[in-house]
This record gives C-alpha cells, sequence and structure tokens, in this order.
C-alpha cells in the first residue's frame, strides 16, 4: 500500500495497536499526525523526532472544543484513524453511573468527534479519505460482553456509528469503516492473564494491517463494514 503524500491522523498511537499502526504508515511513506494528551506517554516513544511525525498536545478527545480545534488546524488530510480508547471490566453491581460515562467518553464520544471533525476536514479540502474506528469482538457478539458490560455497550455504539456514517458520507467519497479485535497478544494483555492460550489471540501487527488497508487508497469500495480480527480467538 502506497501512502506516500497522504496525510493520516493516529489517535492513540502511543498504545500497542496505535504503535503499529503509526509503524506501517510511515513505512508506506505516510505523514502521521499524532494528537496525545499525556506528554509522558511520549518519554520513550520511538517516533518523537520523525520528521514525519506531527506531535500536538491536543488533550481530551472527549472534549468537543479541542477535538474541533485540531482538525481546524490540519491543512492536508487523506485519513483519519481512531484508536484511543480504554478498557474497564467490572460485573454490573460494580458497573455504576460513573464506570459507563467514563466508557462512554473515551471510547464511543472520542470516536463520534474524531469521526465528525474529519468528515468536516475531509469535505472542506474536496479530497474524500478514509475514516477507520476500532469497535471490539463484543460489540458484534454482545454476549461476550458479560462482566464488562459498559465496555461493551461503548463499543457497539462505534460500530452502530461507523455503519451509519458510512452510509451518509460515501457520495463526498469518504469511506467509513472499523475493525473488531478479539484480545489482541500484547505483554499487557499477557500479564494479566497469564494461563490464556496466547497463540490464538491476533497479533497487533496483524490487526494494524486491516486497518492500513481500509484506510488505504487500495480499498475503493468498503464502507460502513466492522470487520472481525478475532485470529484463532
Amino acid at each position: 500500500m502506497d501512502y506516500r503524500d497522504r496525510h493520516v491522523v493516529v489517535t492513540g498511537a502511543t498504545g500497542a495497536l496505535g504503535a503499529a499502526v503509526l509503524n506501517g504508515l510511515l513505512d508506506a511513506g505516510a505523514t502521521c499526525h499524532v494528537p496525545y494528551r499525556n506528554a509522558d506517554a511520549l518519554d520513550r516513544w520511538p517516533h518523537r523526532n520523525n520528521p514525519r511525525v506531527s506531535l500536538v498536545a491536543a488533550g481530551d478527545l472527549s472534549d468537543e472544543d479541542a477535538v474541533t480545534r485540531y482538525y481546524a488546524g490540519l491543512t492536508q488530510l487523506w485519513a483519519s484513524i481512531h484508536i484511543a480508547g480504554a478498557y474497564a471490566g467490572a460485573p454490573i453491581e460494580q458497573g455504576d453511573k460513573t464506570l459507563l460515562m467514563a466508557q462512554l467518553a473515551s471510547n464511543l464520544l472520542s470516536a463520534y468527534l474524531c469521526s465528525r471533525a474529519a468528515t468536516l476536514t475531509l469535505r472542506r479540502l474536496k479530497s474524500g479519505g478514509r475514516i477507520v474506528n476500532v469497535a471490539a469482538r463484543q460489540a458484534l457478539e454482545p454476549r461476550l460482553g458479560a462482566g464488562s458490560v459498559a465496555y461493551t455497550i461503548a463499543k457497539a455504539g462505534v460500530a452502530a456509528l461507523t455503519t451509519a456514517l458510512g452510509a451518509e458520507v460515501a457520495a463526498d467519497g469518504i469511506l467509513v469503516n472499523a475493525v473488531a479485535p478479539s484480545i489482541m497478544d500484547t505483554p499487557a494483555n499477557r500479564a494479566a492473564m497469564p494461563r490464556a492460550q496466547f497463540e490464538s489471540w491476533p497479533k497487533v501487527e496483524e490487526v494494524a494491517a486491516t486497518i492500513l488497508f481500509l484506510a488505504s487508497p487500495e480499498n475503493s469500495v468498503t464502507r460502513g463494514a466492522v470487520v472481525p480480527v478475532y485470529g484463532k480467538a
């Protein structure tokens, strides 16, 4: 896939999946724009001095004003990839309003605001483009959300956002899609579940490859899809 002369926003680029996506984009020639909230996450980040990576302290991506300002400052944009989010599992007796609102803000609201701002920017630039969100397996198989109902609700919203927006903006040449990963093979997940069968989990590089295709010019027809990326899990 050729991303030369393409400008791509990647939220959540300091996490495991975000880093894999960013690596793939840079290898393919893209110029990457990375909004971040916490400067501490950049201390050991390998791309902080890369001339093709633009870092901006954008603040909270569930803050509409912050997101609007960030995207309004972009003079070029081809794709916007929304990986930023958070997981919190809790049984329903512990899943109070605070937990639900936090999961909605970090997962659904951030994806909605970034998708909206990216759409407005792509329309302003009249360039067409791509938007890719990250849902979760629980969004497609809600029964797997037992014990993490708030997270499942938020990610199901991301899936619905993707399908609805994909239909709305297709005429503008903007293709909107999402991936729905199962548990991914990361050091943090291995540490949290030491007895799991790691070999069945998809690697972040494999999930990133699907994201890179959906965001690429080579994807000319797929829109409104929520693509399962489960590996053997």
